[in-house]
C-alpha cells in the first residue's frame, strides 16, 4: 500500500506545534519509493503527514539527526534516527489543506512522506483565477507554485533579499503576473521606485512618474507632480520651513496659511469644505510663494521714519534703490526676495530707525525662499497646472493627479524617485501614501475606494525610510496602512534587502513573505521572529538558498514552499543586474557595454559623464544622441 511505503516511523513527543519522530527502520536507509518513485527522507523542508482518523496533519521537517532527540531521550536504542517536524496545517483526507490545527497527534500515530502527486492536491488549482503561478517548486518541477492574490494584496507581504539575491527580479515577475489584463482587467498598483529601476522592466504595462523627463520620453513617462497644497500643515513644515524653533513660530505661521487657504476659498469655493469646516490641513489651493513674500517681509523688512511718510508701517517699507532709480521689491512668483536698506549702515533722520513686528523666522523663511528659486524642487513647489495663482485660483485640481495615479487604464504607476533631492526624500515618501491613504480611506464606499477596488502600494528600498530606530513620516502613515489598510482594501508589500532594520511592527503585520537568500544572521531572525508559523527549519536554509529562489510562506500560500521563480525575459527585467567585469562569453552588445575583457576601441567621453552628472539623469546623453 501507498501508506507503507511511505511510513517514515512514529510519534514520540509532541511540544505545542513541534513533534519529535522515531524513524522506523525501513527509513534507515534515507531513500523511500513512493508509486515507484525515489524520495530522500528526512530532507529538511520536506512534507509530512500524520493520518489521524478521517483527517491529516500536515508538518514541514525542520531537524534531522541527534540534535533532534527529545529532552530526556537521549539513550534512546534509536540513536541519531530522530526528526523534529513543525505542524502547520490539517484537512480530511482526499480533501482540502487548511491551516490552522484543531487537534494534535499522539505517542506511536504513524507518519508519513507527502508524495509528488499529494502535493499537486495540495497546492491548489492552477486554474483558478485568484491564483497567480509565478514559477514551480524548487524540487518538484511539475508543481506551479501559486499564490492567492485574495490573501496576498490586502493582507499584505513582504519581498526580503541580499543583494544579489533576484529579489528585484521575483518584484517584477510579482509585478507582471498581478497586472494580467486576462485576469485582473481593473488592478491598480502603485510602485514607488527609489532608483528607477522598474521603468524598462515595466513599461508596456504602466505610466512611470518622474521628476525630470524629455521630450524622446514623453510618451511613456510623465512628471512627477506633488501639490504643495495637498500637503497637511505637518508635512508643509517639514518640506518647506524645517524646524522651528518654538511653538510660537509655528503657529505664526500655521495662522498664516490658514488664513490664505481661507481667502482661497471664498475667492473660488470648492466642493466638500465650507468656511465652517475648512482646516490648515484641508487640501485647499493658495500660494505659498506669496505667503512667503509675506513672511519675509515681516521678518527682514526696515522702514522709514514714519513721521516723514503716511500710512500703514508695510507702506513704509525702505527698499534699496538700483541704479535705474526702482525699488528692488523682489519677485514673490520667481522666489525672488526684495533687497531693504540696512538699519545700522544706511540710518538717518528720515530713514530707517525702528523695526516694528520682527519675526523669529529668519532660518524658516530663507529656507523657504531658496528651495522655492532651486528648480530640483519644482515638482512640490511649482506643479505646473496645479500651481495656484495669487489668490489661489488653479488650472487643475487634485482629482486629475489621483487619477493618473491610480485611474488610469494601466494597471501599474511607477512613481520614480531617483531625482528627489535626499534631504526632502522620507517626507515625500511619507507624503505620497498619506494622500494615497487619505484618498482610498476617504472613497472607501465609493466605487473608486479600495473595497471597490483595491490598491496595491509597493515599498522597494523600504529599509532606507521604514527605519526601526529613526521615525518619521514615511514610517508612522506605513504603520497605519499595515495595520488598518486591510479594511479598505489597501494592500503593503515591503521590498527590503535589510529587513532587520525595518520596523518591526511593519513587518510582523505582513501575511505573507517571499524571502530570498540572507546571509546576516540578524536579517534571518528578524523574519523568523515577523513570520506567524515557527519555521526555523526552513529560515536557516535562507543562506543556501540559489539566485532566484524564494521560500514562500504565509496565509497566500496553502504551504509554505521552496520556489524557484520564473524570471522575465531578459530585456524585460529591472535595472539593477550586476555589471560583468569579464565575461568568457560576451553578451550583445547592447546588453553588455564594457568589462575587463573588453578593450576600448573610442575614446570615452568624460564631458557626457558630466553633463548627466549635473542634470542628476544618467540617460540624459543617450536621448541627447538619438
Amino acid at each position: 500500500m501507498a501508506n507503507d511505503d511511505s511510513y517514515l516511523g512514529d510519534v514520540q513527543d509532541v511540544s505545542g506545534t513541534t513533534v519529535s519522530i522515531a524513524m522506523s527502520a525501513k527509513s534507515l536507509t534515507g531513500f523511500v519509493y513512493i508509486d515507484g518513485q525515489g524520495y530522500r527522507a528526512g530532507q529538511i523542508g520536506s512534507f509530512v503527514r500524520i493520518p489521524i482518523g478521517f483527517d491529516n496533519l500536515f508538518g514541514i521537517v525542520s531537524q534531522v539527526g541527534a540534535s533532534a532527540i527529545p529532552e530526556n531521550r537521549a539513550d534512546s536504542t534509536v540513536g541519531n534516527r530522530w526528526m523534529t517536524i513543525q505542524l502547520i496545517g490539517e484537512g480530511p483526507r482526499n480533501g482540502t489543506f487548511q491551516r490552522g490545527l484543531s487537534q494534535y497527534p499522539t505517542i506511536s500515530d504513524k507518519v508519513h512522506l507527502i508524495s509528488e502527486k499529494e502535493l499537486k492536491d495540495i497546492y491548489g488549482q492552477p486554474d483558478k483565477p485568484y491564483f497567480v503561478k509565478l514559477g514551480h517548486i524548487s524540487n518538484a518541477e511539475s508543481i506551479p507554485a501559486l499564490v492567492d492574490v485574495n490573501k496576498l494584496i490586502t493582507r499584505h507581504s513582504a519581498v526580503v533579499g541580499t543583494t544579489g539575491s533576484g529579489k528585484s527580479t521575483t518584484v517584477a515577475s510579482l509585478m507582471n503576473a498581478l497586472s494580467d489584463n486576462s485576469n485582473y482587467p481593473s488592478a491598480r498598483i502603485v510602485m514607488l521606485d527609489l532608483h528607477g529601476e522598474y521603468g524598462q522592466a515595466l513599461k508596456d504595462k504602466a505610466n512611470i512618474f518622474k521628476i525630470s523627463t524629455h521630450s524622446q520620453e514623453a510618451a511613456s513617462q510623465k512628471k512627477l507632480l506633488i501639490p504643495f497644497w495637498a500637503l497637511n500643515f505637518e508635512e508643509l513644515c517639514q518640506v518647506a520651513f524645517g524646524e522651528f524653533g518654538n511653538e510660537k513660530d509655528k503657529n505664526l505661521v500655521m495662522e498664516r496659511v490658514y488664513k490664505y487657504k481661507l481667502e482661497s476659498l471664498i475667492n473660488h469655493p470648492r466642493n466638500g469644505v465650507t468656511r465652517d469646516t475648512l482646516s490648515v490641513d484641508s487640501p485647499i489651493p493658495f500660494s505659498l510663494h506669496e505667503l512667503w513674500y509675506e513672511l519675509y517681509i515681516d521678518t527682514f523688512g526696515t522702514y522709514h521714519n514714519p513721521k516723514g511718510r503716511v500710512g500703514a508701517p508695510k507702506d513704509n517699507l525702505a527698499y534699496e534703490i538700483d541704479s535705474d532709480g526702482n525699488e528692488l521689491k523682489g519677485n514673490p512668483q520667481l522666489g525672488v526676495p526684495p533687497t531693504f536698506l540696512n538699519i545700522m549702515t544706511d540710518a538717518g533722520p528720515d530713514k530707517i530707525n525702528y523695526l516694528p513686528g520682527a519675526l523669529g523666522l529668519g532660518k524658516q523663511v530663507l529656507l523657504l525662499g531658496t528651495k522655492l528659486r532651486i528648480p530640483r524642487y519644482d515638482f512640490i513647489f511649482r506643479p505646473e497646472r496645479f500651481l495656484p495663482d495669487s489668490d489661489g485660483k488653479i488650472e487643475t485640481d487634485i482629482d486629475v493627479l489621483l487619477k493618473d495615479w491610480i485611474g488610469s487604464q494601466n494597471p501599474i504607476s511607477i512613481l520614480d524617485l531617483s531625482g528627489v533631492p535626499a534631504d526632502t526624500l522620507q517626507t515625500t515618501i511619507g507624503v505620497l501614501l498619506r494622500l494615497l491613504y487619505d484618498a482610498i480611506f476617504w472613497a472607501r464606499d465609493l466605487s473608486q475606494g479600495g473595497r471597490h477596488r483595491p490598491l496595491l502600494i509597493v515599498m522597494e528600498e523600504a529599509h532606507n525610510y521604514l527605519n526601526e530606530n529613526t521615525k518619521n513620516m514615511a514610517s508612522t502613515i506605513v504603520q497605519r496602512i499595515v495595520k488598518e489598510g486591510r479594511k479598505y482594501g489597501i494592500g503593503a508589500m515591503i521590498v527590503s534587502q535589510r529587513p532587520s532594520e525595518i520596523d518591526s511592527t511593519i513587518l510582523s503585520q505582513c501575511g505573507t513573505f517571499f524571502a530570498m537568500r540572507l546571509a546576516n544572521a540578524a536579517d534571518r531572525s528578524h523574519i523568523s521572529s515577523a513570520m506567524s508559523d515557527n519555521l526555523d527549519g526552513l529560515t536557516g536554509m535562507l543562506p543556501i538558498l540559489r539566485t532566484g529562489e524564494a521560500i514562500i510562506l504565509g496565509e497566500a500560500v496553502k504551504l509554505p514552499m521552496r520556489t524557484t521563480i520564473e524570471p522575465p525575459p531578459r530585456n524585460k527585467r529591472p535595472d539593477s543586474q550586476d555589471p560583468v567585469v569579464y565575461d568568457e562569453v560576451p553578451l550583445d552588445e547592447s546588453e553588455n557595454p564594457g568589462g575587463w575583457g573588453i578593450k576600448n576601441e573610442d575614446e570615452p567621453r568624460y564631458d557626457e559623464l558630466v553633463e548627466a552628472w549635473r542634470a542628476q539623469d544618467p540617460k540624459i546623453s543617450r536621448i541627447k544622441t538619438k
